[in-house]
């Protein structure tokens, strides 16, 4: 099995998120769970993509943490297409049919590799917002940014994997996040979610900068996350702070001195778009099974 890194949402080495790609080779099925499990451990990045070829323009993805499977992972699969475009594996342009366990996803491998994300959808479990900002902020503060005239409030919405989106006031305030990462992870295995994506709206030629955070899944803070980024644009759209027309622009990463940048789109009939590019950093073979 030949295996990649891939720094995606980045232009450049030692940006964006580091990723695991790995192609399965011709006909072969994928390897035990335990073994893909493995590899992204060995592997040491926060999702490592397995790749099987179905079809010319057709493909299935699995992804895995260095703790067990997850049914989606935006910039696993950024790094995942543009390793399949510059390998020659599929033409620049090529429209893409990604099969995944959140469902089958388009996926266009252009100059920028732009993934359609699963239909989003907010999640209306019972959520004690007092209790998160203790937890994410246990020197005290609170989201009071306002949308359409009402306070923004956690809320918990998916595009493919649930995750807790959590407005902040400032920049400073999002800085200044340093999460009682135990508590949580309690608060993520209770709720039945990845994690919390947090942020604070920007005007210097962003949309907001943000900060991710699961620890219930082995990753205590990630530079770059596509379906949380694509989660958070439609929650914003549902504040009207967004318009259901045109991108949105997320940094994140600053906090890890690894600068990404997210792009994203909301498109008419509803469905939500991220991309961005991505620098393959290393590749090699693997020598198991």
């Amino acid at each position: 099995m030949r295996y990649f890194v891939v720094d995606a949402f980045a232009g450049a080495p030692f940006g964006g998120n580091p990723a695991g790609v790995v192609l399965l080779e011709g006909n072969s099925t994928f390897p035990d769970d335990s073994l893909m499990t493995s590899i992204a451990a060995e592997l040491r990045y926060s999702e490592t993509a397995f790749v099987q070829q179905d079809g010319p323009a057709e493909f299935t993805v699995r992804y895995f943490t260095p703790c067990g499977e997850v049914d989606l992972c935006g910039h696993a699969t950024i790094a995942t297409f543009s390793v399949l475009r510059d390998e020659g594996i599929i033409p620049e342009g090529t429209v893409c049919l990604n099969h995944t366990l959140a469902g089958d996803l388009e996926v266009i491998a252009g100059k920028e590799i732009m993934m359609q994300m699963a239909a989003p959808q907010v999640i209306g479990k019972p959520l004690d917002a007092g209790r998160l900002y203790r937890i994410m902020m246990p020197g005290g503060g609170q989201g009071n940014l306002s949308g359409s005239g009402n306070a923004l409030v956690p809320e918990i919405v998916s595009t493919g994997l649930p995750d807790i989106i959590m407005p902040v006031c400032s920049l400073e305030e999002l800085q200044a996040l340093a999460p009682d990462m135990d508590a949580l992870a309690h608060l993520s295995r209770e709720l039945e979610v990845v994690g919390v994506h947090a942020f604070a709206l920007s005007d210097d030629g962003y949309t907001a900068h943000v900060r991710n955070f699961a620890p219930l899944y082995g990753i205590p803070e990630e530079s770059a996350t596509g379906t949380s980024n694509a989660a958070l644009t439609y929650y914003l759209y549902r504040h009207g702070m967004v318009q259901s027309v045109g991108g949105c622009r997320f940094m994140q990463g600053e906090a890890m001195g690894r600068p990404s940048v997210v792009a994203t789109q909301l498109r008419p009939e509803g469905s939500v778009y991220v991309g961005g590019n991505s620098y393959i950093l290393a590749s090699g073979e693997l020598r198991v099974g």
